[in-house]
């Protein structure tokens, strides 16, 4: 029996994904589409990638404060009923 080699394409995602890299698809306005692909070359360009990353992180995310135990400690649960009858399950045996 032969084997069927892997499509060049295959054998380049692998490659890329074995250095770190993931494939991202998006879909964005016709008029942001060539901005979007001016971030993604800023972030791949080695001299400017520390600086993009730190003008995004900066600029655009959210800070994350926390995790989910702050998340829910800032909830307003002020009159919210969060206790439920206690469930022994169902009789199994016959």
């Amino acid at each position: 029996m032969t084997k069927i080699k892997p499509s060049p394409v295959t054998e380049w995602r692998k490659r890329r994904k074995r250095e770190g890299f993931v494939r991202v698809e998006l879909q964005v306005k016709k008029e942001d589409a060539s901005l979007v692909r001016d971030v993604a070359k800023a972030l791949l360009d080695p001299e400017r990638e520390s600086k993009t990353r730190s003008v995004l992180r900066n600029e655009i995310m959210s800070p994350r404060v926390g995790g989910l135990k702050a998340l829910l400690d800032s909830a307003p649960l002020e009159g919210i009923d969060l206790e439920r009858p206690r469930d022994f399950g169902r009789d199994t045996s016959f």
